[in-house]
């Protein structure tokens, strides 16, 4: 306070008013925060909304499955004779969850186009794929019809979602009848193979 000029020495209110200012020069003024910006979700659907897809997406994996067993089994086992000559043969029993599909195209497709029934006798690996894909697609639109309509389908009881379970369940019994018996006529499905049916997530 010696320092300066006796007609210039800053009084006591002053002092305080250029120690604010000095504050506020500093620190800025003091501005409103920006609001954060608000999360604002996509309703989403139920997925009760999507289980027409997936439930169509799991018959068609099933498939998928089918073709995975055809493909690794050793070509050996689908020509070789079922044991003491009795039961059905590896092709017999692919021709046979083809024409099941048929049979249940009959009666519910509705004027679909429906594919032939395959020969047991004369079944070769890629017709039996061709076969599968076909009745494959002709139910496929038969589902479909039913998921989003009233979930009935002509001539099987109680509903789609039977029907669909009552399909798998029909695939994967024949496929294990399969796989039993390659190993019975000395051919059996690679181990990989084995493990391989059951993963669904990357068939």
């Amino acid at each position: 306070m010696d320092n300066w000029p006796l007609a210039s020495r800053p009084r006591l209110c002053q002092i305080e008013f250029f120690a604010k200012l000095s504050v506020l020069v500093c620190e800025g003024p003091t501005m409103p925060r920006a609001q954060e910006p608000m999360n604002i979700s996509l309703p989403q659907k139920r997925f009760t909304e999507l289980l027409p897809e997936a439930l169509l997406n799991a018959f068609n994996t099933n498939d998928r499955i089918n073709y995975y067993l055809i493909d690794n089994l050793p070509r050996p086992a689908w020509i070789a004779k079922t044991p003491a000559g009795k039961g059905r043969s590896i092709p017999a029993i692919v021709a046979h969850m083809h024409n099941v599909r048929v049979m249940w195209l009959k009666a519910s497709a509705n004027g679909s186009r429906i594919p032939a029934q395959l020969d047991r006798a004369k079944l070769s690996p890629a017709q039996a794929l061709r076969g599968l894909e076909l009745s494959r697609q002709a139910l496929g639109v038969v589902i479909s019809g039913a998921l989003t309509g009233d979930g009935r389908v002509k001539g099987f009881r109680p509903d789609v979602a039977g029907f669909l379970g009552y399909l798998i369940a029909h695939d994967a019994h024949h496929r294990g009848q399969i796989t039993m018996l390659a190993r019975q006529m000395g051919h059996p499905l690679p181990q990989k193979a084995m493990f391989g049916m059951w993963e669904w997530g990357s068939r």
